[in-house]
């Protein structure tokens, strides 16, 4: 009986082991696809200001311009740590 319950516990250790490798091999392949995406915007946001700049539009100077006048930041998210 003794080792029956010993051969359960190690079968549940093995298990929950299984089961967060593969949650981190998961988010791991998710994170290299998020890294991608936001490589490939960037590259379409350079795109887009290399286009404005051959029209005569600086992003620079008017990235400037905007960011005097703000309004009062919202609540800030509560980080996931505090979540979980």
């Amino acid at each position: 009986m003794v080792k029956a319950k010993t051969d359960s516990v190690k079968q549940s250790k093995d298990e929950q082991i299984g089961f967060h490798k593969g949650s981190l091999s998961t988010l791991a392949k998710e994170r290299q696809e998020l890294a991608r995406m936001i490589s490939i915007v960037e590259q379409l946001m350079q795109m887009h200001i290399g286009a404005l700049k051959e029209l005569g539009i600086d992003m620079q100077k008017e990235a400037k311009g905007s960011a005097a006048p703000k309004k009062p930041a919202k609540k800030q998210k509560k980080p996931i740590e505090d979540i979980l």
